[in-house]
């Protein structure tokens, strides 16, 4: 029996549309670097099947994905720079990926996105929400530097007062906070969140070709990736040295 399992990464197709699903109920759906790499071989099955139009992904259970897995993030904190900067880019090489998908991409958060699995869900290109999901930073509350470009897809969601707010702050955000911010596009309750996403997509479904043309016109005139970039270099040396520093209390 494994002591650290692995979220699987389940991917179904039907209709034109792909349904990627994080399953891990031991640790709420949370991401380590297997996770990140299944992640990783998904999109790049997705992106040269052709037939597909537009993804939606979302968690087993009652949580959409909890976060970068705790046993990962503690053993970073022994890590050398080098080795811990290799860590971080593996653990956040999924939601990157998954954010330069050919294909429109809608984030179905069906419960709790915490810290990278919130960075997963901005990295769509919408968001529909559970009304009773809740949308936490998760990184300065527990003493950790945001990572991934966090503040950065915050803010490019929902400008720099909820970036502030969630990411300096660590204020919770609910389902139906979140539409209001502009988070999400919408918050229907949880056992209607399949069909809404399927209803969001469905068109696109049934035109793959042209889904395929609006996500790039997306991506060159609205999306800006070398902001993305930026944000994610500056974060990782910060959230590197908030890993590796000492407590106050090993110091004295």
């Amino acid at each position: 029996m494994l002591t650290n399992p692995t979220t699987r990464i389940d991917v179904e197709t039907a209709d034109g549309i792909a349904w990627i699903t994080l399953d891990g109920p031991d640790t709420r759906n949370a991401l380590d670097a297997q996770a990140s790499e299944n992640l990783l071989a998904a999109c790049d099955r997705i992106d040269t099947d052709l037939s597909v139009g537009a993804v939606v992904i979302t968690g087993a259970g009652r949580a959409f994905c909890s976060g970068a897995d705790t046993a990962v993030l503690s053993s970073l904190r022994s890590a050398r720079a080098d080795q811990g900067y290799d860590g971080l880019d593996v653990l956040y090489a999924g939601f990157r990926r998954f954010a330069a998908l050919t294909v429109p991409t809608v984030a179905a958060v069906n419960g709790a996105a915490v810290g990278a699995g919130l960075n997963l869900a901005l990295a769509a290109d919408l968001r529909l929400v559970a009304q009773d999901a809740v949308l936490v930073s998760g990184f300065a509350a527990i003493g950790i530097h945001p990572g991934g470009g966090h503040l950065h897809l915050l803010a490019r969601a929902a400008g720099s007062r909820t970036s502030s707010a969630m990411g300096l702050f660590a204020r919770p955000v609910t389902g139906a906070q979140a539409v209001d911010l502009g988070l999400a596009w919408g918050a229907v309750p949880a056992a209607d969140l399949r069909s809404a996403a399927y209803d969001m997509v469905k068109h696109l479904g049934d035109d793959p070709a042209l889904a395929r043309a609006l996500k790039a016109d997306l991506r060159l005139t609205v999306l800006d990736s070398t902001a993305w970039e930026r944000a994610i270099e500056i974060e990782r040396a910060r959230q590197m040295w908030s890993l590796t520093r000492r407590t106050k209390d090993e110091t004295r």
